[in-house]
């Protein structure tokens, strides 16, 4: 736990400005994006400080797996359920604002707009799937 840290004081319900979405894994939470790309843009984060997406390793593949289940499993219980029109990805670093692991969830990504269709592009140099 890093108290400095705004998604660890979101998962341990510190922030009262953001509500957490039902989630059924333990040790993940799951919450609107505050700048939102698509219509739908969750934050899937581990309740454990992690680093940003550089820190992964091949044992973390599991962790990876269990967020997108969780963004998947958000939007169907938010009538989204076009599974094949979703965005998930992690922004890399230095173009991470919060230095704690956080998958971005967004649908459809057919209705992104001109500047999320660029900050959130596909493998790109700032944002890998």
């Amino acid at each position: 736990y890093d108290e400095k840290c705004v998604f660890c004081r979101i998962a341990r319900r510190e922030e009262p400005g953001t509500a957490l979405l039902p989630c059924e894994d333990e040790d993940l939470v799951c919450f609107r994006d505050r700048k939102p790309g698509a219509p739908h843009h969750y934050l899937v984060v581990p309740v454990n400080h992690m680093g940003n997406c550089k820190t992964l390793k091949t044992e973390h593949i599991p962790l990876v797996k269990r967020m997108m289940e969780v963004g998947k499993a958000v939007l169907q219980k938010n009538n989204f359920s076009d599974l094949n029109d979703v965005r998930m990805g992690f922004h890399w670093p230095p173009f991470c604002s919060i230095a704690h692991l956080h998958l971005h969830v967004l649908a459809p990504a057919s209705q992104l707009g001109f500047l999320s269709r660029l900050f959130y592009r596909t493998n790109s140099y700032w944002f890998v799937t």
